[in-house]
């Protein structure tokens, strides 16, 4: 199984890459043999269908990389040396976790991975994707003298594990407006906000390894983290897609895009 797929535009290339480091759901066997069966088959904390949620973006022009492992294996979007992203009381999620979102054991207690086999899958699965995502942005930075970063993701839009209120709709991150342009920041809050879905900018998230990581202005690499609840565009059950809900939000998620690459383009 390759680590990641890239999905190459159909028109002629912008500068935006969109990273959907948390839809891949394959675990190789070795690893989910160590695994309590009863929560390994659901893989709940997968970002389900997001890459087929932004499908339309090669039609913008927009590079986008997609993760093929689950977040179980190893999550691309935490620190590898575990320096936590959060220290506000929530369930906080390590680079190899050994818990869900609501701190349900994920492994058999006589398996849980050691330091060695963290650092095995570090090396293995979270650091190629990283260096791919990093040519990906220096190749385009280098084409158009600047690029922008959209991380893509979902969320249920209840986890007691993170906090007692179901989320808002859609979350923009930006690492506190510190990981990309402000024109940027102003265009995604524009566009997103008041648009029928409720929205919340840097809080509860603001942006986790990825964006804090590539997010860098002054370097005209620019990061912007959108979180949105499954039911956004999957039914009640937020296991299962929905047409309906997902053409609606694809609406607004087109304006968004569009509006960043004018924007970038002027900045």
């Amino acid at each position: 199984m390759e680590i990641f797929k890239i999905i190459e535009p159909t028109v002629a290339k912008v500068p935006v890459v969109i990273s959907v480091p948390h839809a891949g759901t394959f675990i190789p066997e070795d690893i989910r043999s160590k695994m309590d069966p009863g929560i390994s088959d659901q893989l709940d904390d997968t970002d389900w269908f997001i890459d087929k949620l932004y499908s339309f973006a090669g039609e913008l022009g927009i590079t986008i990389i997609v993760a093929n492992y689950s977040r179980w294996v190893v999550d691309l979007n935490r620190d590898p040396g575990n320096q936590p992203l959060y220290n506000d009381g929530r369930v906080i999620t390590d680079v190899v976790t050994i818990t869900d979102f609501n701190g349900n054991k994920i492994y058999n207690d006589d398996h849980l991975p050691n330091e060695e086999e963290v650092s095995r899958r570090v090396e293995l699965y979270h650091k190629p994707y990283q260096e791919k995502l990093a040519e990906l942005l220096n190749e385009t930075r280098k084409e158009f003298g600047k690029v922008l970063l959209f991380d893509a993701h979902s969320i249920r839009k209840s986890v007691p594990g993170i906090r007692s209120e179901d989320f808002p709709d859609l979350i923009l991150g930006d690492n506190d407006e510190t990981s990309a342009h402000p024109e940027l920041v102003r265009t995604a809050v524009n566009s997103l906000q008041n648009k029928g879905y409720g929205f919340s900018h840097n809080y509860p998230f603001k942006g986790g390894f990825i964006t804090r990581n590539f997010g860098n202005p002054s370097e005209n690499i620019h990061a912007l983290q959108l979180e949105m609840c499954k039911t956004n565009y999957m039914d009640s059950s937020e296991m299962i897609y929905d047409n309906g809900n997902a053409e609606r939000i694809q609406k607004v998620l087109n304006e968004t895009l569009v509006s960043l690459i004018e924007t970038i383009n002027k900045i």
